[in-house]
C-alpha cells in the first residue's frame, strides 16, 4: 500500500518542523559526486532533506462503545464521531566525508489534535505540540572496504521497527491528553541507541530503547537488546531476536523481563514465488509476573490475474492467563505497530478499540487487490476468540466477528486518500461481559498530504 504501509501505524506520517545542522570534515569534491543543496546562513558541505506533512480524519461509529442506553445519551443514541488532525514538519542533513563516511541527523517537530466530542477511549478533546525526530549518527559508506554502510551508529529520539511489527515498531503512546488516537503522529522513542553491522546478508542490530509514553500513564518502560538477521536473496528473512526490559510499578510484568523472538518472512519455492509465508514466534519470561508465549502462521498466494489479487490466511495467538495457576500468563503485545492493513492492530473496530494482542486467539483471511496504480483496496474477516474465557470473567470463548473493507487512493505524489467501512458482531463473551448484542459499525476517511 501506498504511504502508511510504508510509514507506520498510520497513513502519512503528519511531518515536522524544525532544524538540523550538522558538522563535519570536507566533502567529496564535486566531480566525484552531485553537489549537496546550499542554504544561506547554514554550515556548507551539508546535503539537506526537508519534509513536510499535513493530515485530517473524520471517523464516526454506529452502536458504539456502550452497553444500552449509552450512559451520557438517554434517549439510546449509541453513535459516536470525531475529527482528527495533525502537522509534521522538519529538516535533515547529512555530511559526506573524504572516505565516503556520512554524519547525518535530524530535528522535527508534531502537531495532533483530536476534536468534536470524541468518545473516552479515544481520549476526549486534546491536542499537543513536542519534539519528535531529535537523532545525529555515523555510517560508514563504503570507508571499510566491505561494503556500504557496513556500520551505522545512532542516538537520540529516533525510530527503530522490528520485523513485521508483531512486538517492536511503534516507540510513542498517543490519544489521552495527546490526542490524535487513530492519527499516531508519533513514531519516534524518546531516546533510542542504535548500532548496526551488515555485511553481505547479514544484519546485527544492538539497541536501547526508552518508550515516549502519555505523561499520565508512564510506566518508564525500557528495554535493550540484539537483533540477528539473515536474508537469502530477496524472498526469504529469518530473524531472531533477545530483549530486557525494565519498568515500573504501572507495568510490573516488565521489570526484568525477557523477550525471546524469532521469526521468517519467506517465499520458499523458487518455481512458486507467488506463494509466501510468515511465521514468528515470541516467548516472554519474568518468573510468575510474567509467563508466556504468541505465535501466528500466515500463508499468502499473488494472483497474475486482473486487478492482481493476493489471497492470505493468518492464525494468531496471545496467550491468556490461567486464573487456576499463579504465575501471570497473560501475554503482553509490548510496542506493537502498523505494518499493514490489519497487523497488529487487528481488525479496524476490534484492535483499535477494544481487542489487545493479549488472550486472543484470531483468524484472518484477507484479499488485497490493485485495480489501478493509483488504487489499492481489499476485504478483511476477523473471527476473535478468548484464549482463556475465564480470565476475562466469562463462560463462551466467542469474542466478535467482524469484516472491514478499506482503500487507498493516491491521487498523485503528494496526497492519499483512505477509506474504512467495518462491521463487528459482538460474540457471546462481549455479551456476557457488557450485557450489550448491537452490531457495531463503523467508517473513516483519511487525508494525508506530504513532500
Amino acid at each position: 500500500m501506498q504511504t502508511r504501509t510504508l510509514q507506520g501505524r498510520r497513513i502519512g506520517r503528519p511531518l515536522i518542523v524544525a532544524v538540523a545542522i550538522l558538522l563535519g570534515a570536507p566533502i567529496v569534491g564535486a566531480e566525484e559526486a552531485t553537489a549537496p543543496m546550499m542554504l544561506p546562513g547554514f554550515p556548507p558541505g551539508i546535503d539537506w532533506k526537508f519534509e513536510f506533512g499535513a493530515t485530517w480524519g473524520a471517523f464516526g461509529f454506529g452502536n458504539s462503545f456502550y452497553s444500552n442506553p449509552r450512559p451520557d445519551e438517554p434517549s439510546g443514541d449509541l453513535s459516536d464521531d470525531w475529527l482528527e488532525g495533525s502537522l509534521k514538519a522538519g529538516v535533515g542533513g547529512a555530511y559526506t566525508l573524504e572516505n565516503s563516511s556520512q554524519i547525518y541527523g535530524k530535528l522535527s517537530a508534531v502537531g495532533e489534535r483530536t476534536f468534536s466530542a470524541p468518545p473516552s477511549v479515544v481520549g476526549e478533546d486534546a491536542s499537543s505540540y513536542g519534539l519528535e525526530d531529535a537523532y545525529i549518527g555515523w555510517k560508514s559508506g563504503k570507508s571499510l572496504g566491505l561494503g556500504e554502510d557496513v556500520l551505522d551508529f545512532g542516538v537520540g529520539r529516533h525510530r527503530y521497527r522490528l520485523g513485521h511489527g508483531m512486538l517492536l515498531y511503534d516507540g510513542a503512546s498517543e490519544g489521552g491528553s495527546r490526542g490524535g488516537y487513530w492519527t499516531n503522529a508519533r513514531q519516534a522513542f524518546d531516546f533510542a541507541a542504535i548500532a548496526r553491522f551488515t555485511p553481505g546478508n547479514n544484519r546485527l542490530e544492538a539497541f536501547y530503547l526508552k518508550r515516549d509514553s502519555l505523561p499520565e500513564n508512564d510506566s518508564d518502560s525500557k528495554l535493550w537488546g540484539v537483533n540477528y538477521e539473515y536474508s537469502f536473496g530477496e524472498d526469504t528473512t529469518l530473524g531472531a531476536t533477545y530483549m530486557k526490559w525494565s519498568a515500573n510499578s504501572l507495568a510490573p510484568q516488565r521489570d526484568g523481563l525477557d523477550v525471546y523472538n524469532v521469526r521468517a518472512f519467506t517465499a520458499p519455492f523458487p518455481g512458486m514465488k507467488a506463494l509466501s509465508f510468515e511465521l514468528e514466534y515470541a516467548k516472554e519470561d519474568n518468573g510468575d509476573a510474567l509467563d508466556s508465549e504468541a505465535w501466528n502462521a500466515l500463508v499468502a498466494y499473488q494472483f497474475e490475474s486482473a486487478w492482481k489479487p493476493r489471497l492470505s490466511y493468518r492464525y494468531a495467538i496471545f496467550e491468556g492467563d490461567d486464573p487456576a495457576t499463579p504465575a501471570n500468563e497473560a501475554f503482553d503485545g509490548l510496542f506493537t505497530g502498523f505494518y499493514d492493513w490489519g497487523t497488529w492492530w487487528q481488525g479496524e473496530i476490534g484492535g483499535e478499540y477494544f481487542i489487545s494482542n493479549s488472550n486472543l486467539i484470531s483468524h484472518q483471511v484477507r484479499v488485497h487487490t490493485t485495480p489501478t496504480e493509483s488504487i489499492s483496496t481489499g476485504l478483511m474477516f476477523f473471527d476473535f476468540l478468548l484464549d482463556v474465557p475465564a480470565s476475562a470473567g466469562v463462560t463462551s470463548d466467542k469474542l466478535a466477528r467482524e469484516l472491514d473493507w478499506y482503500m487507498d487512493w493516491s491521487l498523485n505524489d503528494n496526497f492519499v486518500v483512505s477509506f474504512v467501512a467495518a462491521i463487528a458482531d459482538p460474540g457471546a463473551a462481549v455479551e456476557q461481559l457488557t450485557g450489550r448484542a448491537d452490531t457495531f459499525y463503523y467508517g473513516m476517511i483519511f487525508v494525508a498530504y506530504s513532500y
